[in-house]
């Protein structure tokens, strides 16, 4: 971005309004510049006699999306505070607010963050109705801080303030209005007329001179406003208990309530500084810009390449998955043909589908109308006379490699030349499914996570043979159909499922050393996952993992953990989440609840592993179950990004957060080891490799960087050649 293209404009009509502009495209981020230019025209209008009023907007159709996020990547990088400007009190506050001209804020498109509290500085806020307010800064692991804590609350009360920005919640300007944040609403054409006379008349005193942070009249009384905050503060507890940027919002708000907006604000700016240069900070903004570094892909988006248009995809197989990714494409507005072999399994699967888009609406996520839309474009097939102008397959059958090899075979020969050949393949070699085909160039995986159309995560596979056209077509339907892709190399398990091959084996491990199933999911969820191991096995169901298991026998030889606990389940007639019963008790509409009776088959488990030393349970800490648990999991890590599965450390670290739901607040599987220290990991895994064997045995990648002192994170060397994940 040229520092030329970041301005405040300042121009004064015959009226006597000097209107402010802030221009940064995209969207408007408060750059340190922008603030800079800010406090000096704002100086520069109440020192001139020609200005009576001020009206403050934003270039191109938006008002402002926040502060510059950059500026927070650089502090963290220098641990240097002062470099985030005094934007609180010595503008909002002095210049704006208690300046002694009044000032209106215009705002079309979106006002959000620091954005938002600029507009709340001002003395009347004018908008078109379809603008978006909030305040997301809890996303990132900090509160608002230019003043946001402290107006909100007395603008559009409490209750709403605190669901606004606990739950990062955005409104619409006609809902602000509603509420108390904006004063009036009109045309994107009237925008800067209505502002400047809006301006005028409180400059004339014909309207009040509102200042926010001196209102108190939606607070309520003292005793209500505390019963408000310590509800919150249980729910956050709840929700968020371990990020301390909920609590801390709660606290500031309290100041401000106990001890006037005024205290509030100081507050506010203190606990903000504190909070930007925290540990959860760091690990939110990490995982902000490395969504965002995903579908940069060298030798596939920095070639000029051209995407495609995607406007009809062919699905092969309507069971979960098939139905979740019809789905997805259907709410896209993406024609669909869903393949079946029989009217029984078709109807079946358009039934599933038309389900998962209920589902959509019941969650307000989707309109009916929009539902309606999206089943107009879907179309049921039982043979391949559909696929003639489909410009994507995606094959979602059963992970039988000769069915799918059968298929490749047959969509080759019918369908169009241009059309990408995918498969939804959790773990077989691409190389082999398309074994039987001569459009190995076409040839790609379309990795969804189950529930298809909910979870978040693409993941796109390639061989040494998938052309950059095809990577780049499907990493642009990814974005249409709101994913976000990953490009990695072509192996076992592909990145995710791979690296976390020894989630549950280590699991089970410690299981056959006496250690209770409950207590390891307990400690597993209280480092933030969304479930532990045993009870992600009941949900995502005993088949799958007895699928798999020959399959990384094979790959991943003497580190591979052999058990036969999920058979010894199946034997006993658990299927888990599936008919009610695993290790966990399902009831309709209950809450799982940990089975007793599961007992007696870990207990045969355990007798037949004779993995206990003496014959008796080992004592371990929480803190040694998890790293037990994690350790290994971070040791694969590192062989895939040695051996260039992923084209960055960070990709990896989204596909651990959006594919397994490791928590965001902590940054992502490899930035969290790296917090933990290679040294420390590499001695843990050494000691327990030769109490327990090669399932703990560290990596080649591992030692090196725990000798180096070098971060797990860091590009290697071979990184900078060919990587399966940019071939």
């Amino acid at each position: 971005m040229a520092a030329g293209s970041i301005r405040v404009t300042m121009e004064v009509g015959a009226d006597g309004v000097a209107l402010i502009t802030i221009a940064n495209p995209p969207v408007n981020a408060l750059h340190p510049i922008i603030i800079a230019g800010l406090k000096e025209k704002y100086a520069e209008a109440m020192r001139r006699d020609d200005v009576k009023a001020i009206v403050l907007t934003g270039a191109g159709g938006k008002f402002c999306g926040g502060f510059d996020i950059n500026v927070f990547t650089k502090v963290h990088q220098t641990g240097d505070v002062s470099l985030m400007p005094d934007v609180s009190v010595e503008l909002v506050s002095n210049m704006m607010e208690e300046g002694k001209k009044p000032s209106v804020a215009a705002i079309q498109g979106l006002a959000l963050g620091g954005g938002l509290e600029l507009t709340m500085g001002c003395h009347a806020r004018i908008s078109t109705p379809e603008a978006q307010l909030g305040l997301p800064e809890l996303t990132l692991g900090i509160i608002p801080g230019f003043g946001g804590t402290q107006r909100l609350p007395r603008l559009v009360g409490l209750p709403k303030a605190i669901e606004m920005m606990l739950q990062s919640k955005f409104i619409t300007a006609k809902e602000g209005k509603e509420r108390g944040l904006i004063d009036a609403l009109c045309s994107p054409d009237e925008l800067i007329k209505t502002s400047r006379l809006w301006a005028l008349e409180i400059a004339n005193c014909r309207k009040p001179w509102m200042k926010s942070l001196g209102r108190t009249d939606k607070l309520g009384s003292l005793s209500e406003a505390r019963a408000v905050l310590n509800a919150a503060r249980q729910q956050a507890m709840k929700i968020a208990p371990n990020m301390p940027q909920h609590q801390a919002c709660l606290d500031v708000m309290e100041e401000g309530i106990l001890y006037g907006g005024q205290a509030g604000v100081l507050k506010e700016a203190r606990v903000f500084k504190e909070l930007v240069i925290a540990p959860t900070s760091k690990a939110l903004v990490h995982v902000f810009f490395s969504q965002r570094s995903t579908t940069k892909v060298p030798g596939v988006t920095d070639v000029q390449l051209k995407p495609r248009p995607i406007r009809k995809v062919a699905v092969i197989g309507g069971g979960l998955m098939g139905s979740g990714i019809v789905t997805s494409l259907l709410v896209s507005n993406i024609s669909v043909v869903l393949k079946e072999v029989n009217p029984q399994f078709l109807q079946r699967g358009e039934k599933m589908v038309a389900g998962n888009l209920e589902g959509l609406v019941k969650r307000g996520s989707l309109t009916k109308d929009r539902m309606h839309k999206a089943m107009s474009l879907l179309k049921g097939a039982l043979d391949y006379s559909d696929f003639k102008d489909v410009d994507m397959v995606i094959e979602a059958v059963i992970e039988k490699i000769p069915l799918k090899q059968s298929i490749f075979s047959d969509i080759e020969k019918i369908c169009p030349k241009h059309c990408i050949l995918a498969t939804n393949t959790s773990t077989i070699d691409l190389n082999v499914v398309g074994e039987k085909t001569n459009s190995q160039d076409r040839i790609i995986g379309a990795h969804f996570f189950s529930p298809a159309h909910i979870m978040p995560l693409l993941e796109i596979v390639r061989t040494e043979k998938t052309s950059p056209q095809a990577i780049l077509d499907l990493i642009t339907v990814g974005k249409i159909i709101k994913k976000v892709p990953v490009v990695v190399g072509n192996c076992t398990g592909f990145a995710v499922n791979r690296t976390f091959f020894p989630y549950t084996q280590g699991s089970h491990l410690l299981v056959s050393l006496g250690i209770d199933v409950f207590r390891i999911d307990r400690v597993i969820s209280s480092f933030g996952m969304p479930m532990g191991p045993f009870q992600l096995q009941d949900v995502a169901g005993y088949g799958v993992a007895l699928a798999v298991k020959d399959i990384y026998a094979d790959a991943f030889g003497e580190r591979n953990l052999e058990s036969n606990l999920v058979d010894l389940m199946v034997k006993d007639g658990r299927q888990g989440k599936a008919n009610g019963n695993g290790y966990y008790i399902y009831e309709k509409g209950g809450k799982p609840k940990p089975d007793p009776s599961v007992q007696h088959v870990i207990e045969e488990f355990r007798k037949q592993a004779n993995a206990m030393p003496g014959g008796k349970p080992v004592t371990l800490t929480d803190q040694d179950i998890l790293e037990m648990i994690f350790f290994p999991v971070v040791n694969e890590a590192c062989r895939v990004m040695d051996e260039n599965v992923v084209i960055r450390a960070s990709d990896l670290d989204i596909a651990s957060v959006l594919g397994m739901g490791f928590p965001k607040y902590r940054g992502g599987l490899v930035f969290w080891a790296d917090t933990v220290g290679a040294p420390y990991i590499h001695s843990k895994l050494s000691k327990w490799a030769e109490i327990y064997g090669p399932f703990f045995k560290p990596s080649s990648y591992l030692e090196q960087r725990a000798k180096s002192g070098v971060p797990l994170s860091a590009p290697g060397t071979s990184q900078q050649g060919s990587a399966r994940s940019r071939m």
